[in-house]
């Protein structure tokens, strides 16, 4: 069986990454920062699909003690999915430190940490590493300016990472456009959504399974890396 560690896997698109990988025959170790509850009952529940298949690991990724703390329990690795992310506005007239380093952390320092400290066990699998990235890191999303700049870093970071690692190790990435709609503090008002909607070109929402099933994809293409695939239903086409 192999091995996927999917960061923030437990609740919206990470969960359905866990659901997909699972039904494929992985073994899922579903990390989680707060979601305790939803993680456990994840795992419970794809537990009683396949016994000992699904297994949790909290870290705060922003910490790189922690991260490196998850990398050491970590035996053996075919597949990490960088997918745990920050998501809230930054407006340039509002910037702070802490806002920086609490998107900036977690979104690109740590999956560059736990790609660079797993490298060496996901090599010896001839792994892969996938990256969600976003739509937003090349066309900027108004008043989220470190969100949007955290974004083009992952972006970087899977084009360097797929040269410097291979090549024992892919590393891809994914660009999701309108998936699920935002919660708390980024929550969006209904005509904001319609506005969302008119610009993508199959006039629809995507769906989690979408990621999931190019996760699925990314995995199992061995020649293919370096490359960040839009799932967006053609909405960069009217950016």
């Amino acid at each position: 069986m192999k091995t996927a560690l999917v960061t923030g896997g437990a609740h919206r698109i990470g969960a359905q990454i866990c659901h997909t990988l699972h039904k494929n025959n992985y073994h899922v170790i579903i990390h989680y920062r707060n979601s305790s509850k939803d993680a456990k009952n994840l795992t419970n529940k794809l537990n009683n699909i396949r016994q000992n298949s699904a297994s949790t690991l909290q870290a705060e990724l922003s910490n790189i003690q922690e991260v490196s703390k998850l990398c050491d329990i970590i035996k053996s690795l075919n597949l990490l999915v960088n997918n745990a992310s920050v998501f809230y506005p930054t407006p340039v007239s509002k910037l702070n430190q802490h806002d920086y380093q609490s998107i900036m952390d977690t979104n690109v320092m740590a999956p560059l940490f736990l790609s660079s400290t797993l490298s060496d066990k996901l090599a010896q699998n001839q792994g892969c590493i996938i990256n969600i990235v976003d739509i937003h890191s090349e066309r900027p999303l108004k008043n989220y300016a470190i969100y949007n700049i955290s974004k083009a870093a992952i972006a970087m970071t899977t084009k360097t990472l797929a040269k410097e690692l291979a090549p024992n190790v892919r590393v891809c990435g994914i660009s999701p456009g309108s998936i699920l709609w935002p919660e708390n503090t980024a929550e969006l008002k209904q005509v904001q959504k319609d506005k969302i909607l008119k610009k993508i070109a199959l006039k629809k929402q995507g769906s989690a399974q979408d990621i999931a099933d190019t996760i699925l994809f990314l995995a199992n293409s061995t020649y293919i890396t370096g490359q960040i695939i839009n799932v967006d239903g053609g909405r960069t086409l009217n950016q």
